[in-house]
C-alpha cells in the first residue's frame, strides 16, 4: 500500500508550504477547475523529470504549463491575434492553447517533449491562481494520477493514486468542471487537439470559424494517447443495462448503480464522470457498463474520455 502524502486544507499556510516545496524542486498537487494537477516549477529540469517519474508518464507526452496571467503567458509563447481572442473569451478557464514557444524560453525542455510548441493556460480556480501568484512562476501540471489511469477530482484520488510520490496536496474539495481542459492547436489554422471543459461550439463562435481536425497521428498535446483515463475494470460503452457481473453507470432517468446525471445534465455528468469511475472501480466488478451520452457540447468531451478509457490497454 502506498504511503500517503501530506494533505493540507487550502489556506495561507498551505500556500506558503506549497511554494517552499516548489522552490525546492519538489512536487505539489493542487486543485483546478478541471482536475487536480501535479505541479512542479516548469523551469526546473530536475523537478519536471520528477513529474514524469512519479506518473510513469511517457517522455514523448508533453505537459501543460499553468500561468497566472496573459502577460505571463506572453513570456513563453509567440502570441497572436487569435490567441488574444481566445484568452479574452475563456481565460481564466478550462482552455489550453498550443503555441510556438519563444527561442529564449526558460522552460525545461521536457515540458514540451521535444516539440517546438508549448501547451499553456490560466486555470479558472482561485486556489490555483493564488498558488501561481505566490510562487510567481510557471507550473507544469499534468493530472495528478498515474499515467493512463482515471484522472483525480479530489485530494483523496491524488493520495490513493500517487501516495508519497507527491510531496504535498492542497485540498480544496471536488473539482467543479471535472474534465480536463479543451486543447486548441494554434500553430497553423486553429485545430481541436482534445475536447474538454469548453465545448467546441463555443470555441468556434469565439474565433468566428470552424476548428480544423487533428489528422496527425503524432502526439502534439496532452491527452491524445489512445488508451487513457482508464480504471482497472474494463468498460463497455453505449449500454442500456448491466450484464452478468457488471456495474451500470447511467445517464438520465434509469435504473443503475451510479448515475452521472439523473436529469440528463451534461455539465453535471462531466463533473461526476471521474469520481463515479473511481467509485465503481473500487467495487471489483467484471466490467463497468456505461449508458450512451449525447455527443453534443461537453458531451463530446465526456465521450472522448470514455472511448479512451475503454480502449485496449497498452
Amino acid at each position: 500500500m502506498l504511503s500517503k502524502p501530506n494533505i493540507l486544507k487550502s489556506d495561507g499556510a498551505a500556500l506558503t508550504a506549497a511554494c517552499n516545496f516548489l522552490t525546492q524542486g519538489r512536487l505539489v498537487a493542487f486543485p483546478t477547475e478541471t482536475v487536480y494537477g501535479l505541479g512542479a516549477d516548469a523551469r526546473n529540469v530536475e523537478a519536471v523529470a520528477r513529474i514524469y517519474k512519479a506518473k510513469g508518464r511517457p517522455s514523448f507526452n508533453p505537459l501543460i504549463v499553468h500561468v497566472a496571467s496573459v502577460e505571463a503567458a506572453r513570456k513563453y509563447v509567440a502570441w497572436n491575434e487569435m490567441a488574444e481572442r481566445l484568452a479574452s473569451a475563456f481565460w481564466p478557464g478550462p482552455l489550453t492553447m498550443v503555441l510556438p514557444f519563444k527561442t529564449d524560453t526558460p522552460l525545461a525542455p521536457a515540458v514540451t517533449a521535444g516539440l517546438p510548441s508549448v501547451a499553456i493556460r490560466i486555470p479558472g480556480h482561485q486556489v490555483a491562481l493564488d498558488l501561481l501568484r505566490h510562487f510567481d512562476g510557471p507550473l507544469a501540471a499534468p493530472s495528478a494520477n498515474p499515467s493512463g489511469k482515471i484522472s483525480p477530482t479530489t485530494a483523496v484520488h491524488v493520495a490513493d493514486g500517487l501516495g508519497d510520490k507527491v510531496d504535498m496536496v492542497i485540498d480544496d474539495g471536488p473539482c467543479a468542471v471535472g474534465l480536463e481542459s479543451t486543447i486548441i492547436g494554434m500553430l497553423e489554422v486553429p485545430k481541436l487537439l482534445r475536447p474538454g471543459g469548453i465545448p467546441t461550439e463555443d470555441v468556434e463562435r469565439a474565433i468566428g470559424q470552424p476548428l480544423g481536425a487533428d489528422l496527425d497521428d503524432d502526439i502534439t498535446a496532452p491527452g491524445q494517447l489512445a488508451s487513457h483515463y482508464a480504471p482497472e475494470t474494463a468498460i463497455r460503452l453505449n449500454a442500456y443495462e448491466a450484464l452478468n457481473g457488471e456495474l451500470f453507470l447511467g445517464f438520465g432517468a434509469m435504473e443503475c448503480d451510479l448515475n452521472l446525471s439523473p436529469s440528463g445534465n451534461l455539465a453535471q455528468a462531466a463533473s461526476n464522470l471521474f469520481g463515479h469511475l473511481h467509485e465503481l472501480d473500487e467495487k471489483s466488478a467484471t466490467r463497468i457498463a456505461v449508458a450512451p451520452i449525447p455527443d453534443v457540447g461537453i458531451g463530446a468531451a465526456i465521450n472522448d474520455r470514455l472511448r479512451r478509457a475503454a480502449a485496449p490497454r497498452a
